[in-house]
């Protein structure tokens, strides 16, 4: 795991974009999740139920957001 960065969060190792599979950090699945409109799974990672999401995209993660931040009120 010497590829990782001290942040990262992300458990699909088995994803041939994942920092621990190649040299270029974070950069290959930042432009992947960019061209189809998702949110890199780690960011899901900073929600209390990230297993519940409907997917990885934008709205899913928007959607995720608003239902914490409606059950913390």
């Amino acid at each position: 795991m010497e590829h990782l960065s001290n942040f990262c969060t992300c458990e699909h190792t088995n994803c041939k974009l994942h920092p621990f599979n190649h040299e270029k950090g974070c950069s290959p699945c930042i432009e992947k999740n960019l061209k189809t409109g998702e949110i890199p799974s780690c960011y899901f990672q900073l929600l209390k139920h990230p297993e519940l999401r409907e997917n990885d995209s934008i709205l899913a993660y928007a959607k995720a957001v608003l239902h914490e931040a409606q059950e913390n009120e």
